[in-house]
Parts: C-alpha cells; structure tokens; sequence
C-alpha cells in the first residue's frame, strides 16, 4: 500500500499540504513569538493610523512587513494570527471528533456485525434512530441547549467547556455511517475460516474482534477517517460561522467567515486568506481520501 501510495503524486502532494496545515496549527504559539504578535492584541486601536473608520488605513486589507496579512476591519487584530490560531482550533476540535466518533463506530459496528442476533438488531435499530435527525440542525439546535444545562444563563461558559460540548454533540451523530459498514464488513468476515479457526481454538470475543476482525477492517477505517475529518472541519466552521461555536476573543477559522460578511464590501482581503486556506485544506484532504483508497485496493481505476 505505501508502495503505491508513493507513486502517486497527487497524493503525496496532498498530504504534505495536510501535515503543513497540522503542523501550523501545533506550531502557531512559536510561530507567534517568532512573529512578534498574537491573536488577540487590538493593534489597530492602540495604535494611531492603523484603522480609518473601522477600516484598515493602507492599501489590501493593511498588508505590510508588519502585518503579513493585513489586520482585521473593527477591531484591528492581526490577521495572520488569527487564522493560524483559528486553524490550530478548528482542527484540534476535528481531530479529537473524528477520534471518538471513529472509535465509537468500531466499537459497535464490530460487535454488531460479529454477534448479530439481537445484538445487531437492536444496534442496527438505534443506529437508524439516530441516522433520521437532520445533523445540522440538529447541531445548531442542541449545542446551546446542551450548553445551558451546564451554565446558569447569567454566567460565562468557559471555553473549555463549550470545546466539550461542541465535541459531544457532533460525536452523537458522527458515528453512524461508519458504524454501518463496519457492521457490513464484519458479517462478511466472521464466517471466514480464520475466524472459525480462533472460535476453535478457545479464543473469547474481545480476542477474535481485536486480533482477528478490525485488522482486517482497517481499510474502510482509515478511508472513512479521512472523509469524516474534513467534513468535521467544515461542521465546527459552520457552527461558528451561525454564532453556536466557539466565541470570542478565541481565534476560530469559521467565526473570522462571519466577520468577513460584515466587511467583505470594503475589505475584501480579510475573507480572501480564510476562504483560501479552507478550500485548499478541504480539497487537499478529499484528495488524500482518495490516493488512501486507491493505494488499498490497487484494482480501483481513477
């Protein structure tokens, strides 16, 4: 497999844009030393000739040596910073997402495909429960009222928490898809001889679901993984960009798409750079989805 994924160069391209992404986003605290600036400080306010009417004075958003970026209209924070550190939150939340939900699918994909009876009727029956909720409604809907149950509405939620919730709220409904091939899978496997083999040799059925069947599921796992966390990204963004994600003054990649609305006529540069590195990130991804899958199964043509 990583024979074949090394030829293709579409591939390898891809990747190296996403670990470049990953490792920005890990990277954005010593990058912002080395820089000189963070992602809070309002340069444009406390310092005379940065911002015209909420505008930045100079030409392209106020790119410079200074600002690499620009600054943002209103408040004057820098732009550069905002977006590595809105990247490294925005990914940290998919990543810690995909990993949950992803385990949570091997866990009771596996088990219903490998025990089936009532086991993989009753799994079988919640997973369609919960495939029939609209995910982004339900997303907007539940992650305030999950919120409230937590904080009393006269306080501040800590963004710690409102991290946990947005977590477990896409994780309830994240897991679905994968949990349902994974089960398909495994019906496939367990009848195979060197699942019957284990059964005969007295292996329990923690031990043939472990050593015996996700071995051989890795395939679907890791080209599904590399969909999910994508389309997570895009989810966080989203909900950010609607006012139910993070909030502020925490750098968020979708919340700097709902300040752009408010400026785009003027200032075009400050949606250019988040819009930009979503899309490249997005399609980098999707590409990297596919070079994994055609690198698994090298009778797929493209």
């Amino acid at each position: 497999m990583w024979a074949r994924f090394k030829r293709d160069r579409i591939g390898v391209i891809s990747a190296g844009v996403v670990i470049f992404f990953f490792l920005i986003g890990l990277l954005a605290p010593l990058i912002s030393k080395i820089y000189g600036k963070d992602p809070y400080t309002r340069y444009g306010q406390i310092t005379p000739g940065l911002l015209v009417n909420q505008y930045p004075a100079g030409p392209n958003g106020g790119i410079s040596g200074d600002f690499w970026f620009g600054i943002e209209p209103g408040l004057g924070r820098d732009v550069f910073m905002q977006l590595l550190y809105g990247i490294r939150n925005t990914l940290g939340l998919a990543v810690a997402i995909t990993l949950v939900s992803v385990l949570t699918a091997v866990l009771l994909g596996v088990a219903a495909g490998y025990f089936g009876g009532r086991t993989d009727y009753f799994l079988g029956r919640f997973i369609d429960l919960l495939m029939a909720f609209p995910q982004q409604l339900f997303f907007v809907a539940f992650v305030p009222v999950v919120g409230a149950i937590f904080v009393a509405p006269e306080d501040e939620m800590p963004e710690w928490l409102r991290a946990s919730i947005i977590i477990l709220v896409m994780w309830f409904l994240g897991w679905m898809s994968l949990a349902r091939l994974l089960r398909g899978q495994t019906l496939s496997l367990r009848e195979r001889e060197f699942v019957e083999a284990a059964k005969v040799s007295g292996a329990s059925p923690s031990r043939i679901i472990r050593r015996e069947l996700v071995p051989n599921v890795m395939t679907p796992i890791l080209v599904q993984t590399t969909y999910m966390l994508p389309n997570f990204v895009t989810s966080i963004a989203g909900l950010s960009f609607l006012g139910v994600g993070l909030v502020e003054p925490t750098p968020d990649w979708g919340r700097m798409f709902a300040n752009a609305a408010d400026y785009y006529r003027n200032d075009i540069t400050y949606l250019f750079f988040p819009g930009l590195a979503m899309v490249i990130f997005i399609v980098a991804f999707n590409l990297l989805g596919d070079s994994v899958r055609d690198a698994f199964d090298p009778k797929r043509a493209r």
